[in-house]
């Protein structure tokens, strides 16, 4: 169920067939029926997407996207899934919770931050590009403004 809700809500899936196909490619065997069964269950409904095509939605999917307000960003940040960061030269990896990465990555791309040139979100990693010459401790700086969490010095065993 958290795979499909991850899936729905992070992929543009217009019928069964794709969103069975998404879900084999993370390891997910179902059957149309099944399948059928979960998106009753999870009220899932269809509806236009940017580009028009009508593609499943979840009830909530106004929680993981089109965030308006800042204020609400940071409400939702209380949650960010973010768990760690790496940096190396001008590339950045962050790895979250399975399920997060598209909706920080969004929230780090309305932010506007400075150092920040674009993000290419996956389930549970996001990979930044930012300037270069920017020291280390700038960027986490500037990404705590979004993620919080990233303040806690990383553990290295």
């Amino acid at each position: 169920m958290e795979a499909l809700k991850m899936l729905i809500s992070s992929q543009e899936l217009c019928s069964q067939e794709e969103v069975l196909q998404a879900l084999e490619r993370e390891g997910f065997k179902l059957t149309q029926a099944t399948l059928s069964r979960d998106l009753k269950q999870l009220k899932v409904a269809k509806a236009a997407s940017m580009n028009g095509k009508y593609v499943y939605v979840l009830p909530n999917e106004t929680m993981y996207k089109r965030v308006t307000t800042p204020r609400l960003a940071q409400e939702m940040l209380q949650m960010s899934g973010y768990l760690s960061l790496n940096i190396s030269g001008n590339m950045v990896v962050i790895k979250t919770r399975p399920g997060y990465a598209s909706a920080l990555a969004y929230n780090l791309d309305s932010s506007d931050i400075p150092c920040v040139i674009g993000t290419i979100a996956g389930d549970d990693t996001i990979f930044m590009v930012v300037k270069e010459g920017i020291a280390r401790e700038d960027v986490i700086e500037q990404l705590s403004a979004v993620i919080p969490d990233i303040k806690q010095p990383n553990h290295h065993g």
